[in-house]
């Protein structure tokens, strides 16, 4: 089985020319992923998976210029960084998916000796990851790091990332929120995966995140709000957006509402899918919602 999709398109400069419907096919298959890596070691975080998969999928098969044979430091390429790194079965699928490595190795996730650990690290040397993450606010902070190296470089690329609601309870994250603005570090597009549920429970019961959009905008960030995070034509349109707007003296912030469990019915909404793999029943139900486009592992 192929493990690379489209390849040229994934090699290429950003905006590439593969198309809305493309990369929901893309999507289906990475779903089909998730929810098999976590079924095959009953472990893993499925939930925030799924509701991050279209982001995760437009970014590196549309937005980001970047290059699967993986170069550490990124020399005119575009970076991401996973900082809530639990959400490790999307962020392995699409690397694997858009050419990094052979999708066959998705089947050892979580297993003893594999690249792919249930948080991502640097030990194992796996093409993609730059850092380890998992301990949460941590990720805008060497983000902010590497867009300052860039500039420093004149290299004009951008950095991405991506951060859980929840993880926004932790105090680093607005320290590096506050240094981002007061530095004009302007190639920087940090999302926010909005989907309202941790692993305790929903974020309001939890510790209330309050107006995000008002918190960020008064730290000095530019803020857009995507409410429609699981359809791809407003992801694509909303990372466009949010990339028209770097080099104006600011970060940007993408509030993007998710859905947890996105794509299968009965893990939507809930935090009870956090994370819990699915038995054998469950598998088989979640794969029935999830079209084969591009070839199981």
């Amino acid at each position: 089985m192929s493990t690379t999709v489209y390849p040229t398109e994934t090699k290429a400069a950003a905006g590439s020319n593969i198309d809305t419907e493309k990369l929901k096919e893309v999507a289906s298959q990475v779903r089909r992923d998730i929810v098999r890596m976590v079924h095959g070691c009953q472990s893993g975080h499925p939930g925030g998976s799924l509701g991050c998969t279209d982001f995760l999928v437009a970014l590196y098969f549309k937005i980001m210029k970047h290059d699967p044979a993986f170069h550490m430091d990124a020399v005119g390429e575009d970076v991401f960084f996973l900082s809530n790194g639990h959400i490790s079965p999307v962020f392995y699928s699409v690397l694997s998916r858009s050419g990094y490595f052979d999708a066959k190795e998705l089947a050892t996730f979580r297993k003893l000796d594999s690249r792919l650990q249930g948080h991502p690290t640097t030990h194992e040397h796996l093409p993609g990851v730059r850092i380890a993450s998992g301990s949460l606010g941590q990720g805008l902070s060497v983000a902010i790091g590497c867009a300052l190296a860039k500039k420093l470089n004149k290299d004009n690329s951008l950095v991405f990332t991506l951060h859980g609601d929840g993880e926004l309870q932790e105090g680093q994250v607005w320290e590096a929120a506050m240094f981002a603005p007061h530095n004009k570090v302007d190639n920087l597009i940090a999302t926010v995966d909005y989907n309202g549920q941790q692993i305790d429970g929903p974020t309001e019961k939890v510790l209330s995140l309050g107006n995000l959009k008002a918190k960020w905008e008064a730290f000095g960030w530019d803020v857009i709000e995507a409410e429609h995070g699981n359809d791809m034509a407003e992801v694509v349109k909303t990372l466009e957006l949010a990339k028209s707007r770097t080099g104006q003296g600011k970060p940007v912030c993408i509030l993007l509402k998710t859905a947890m469990g996105a794509g299968v019915d009965f893990m939507m909404g809930s935090h009870k899918w956090h994370g819990v793999a699915p038995n054998d029943e469950q598998l088989a139900a979640a794969l029935a919602q999830l079209p084969e486009t591009l070839g199981d592992y």
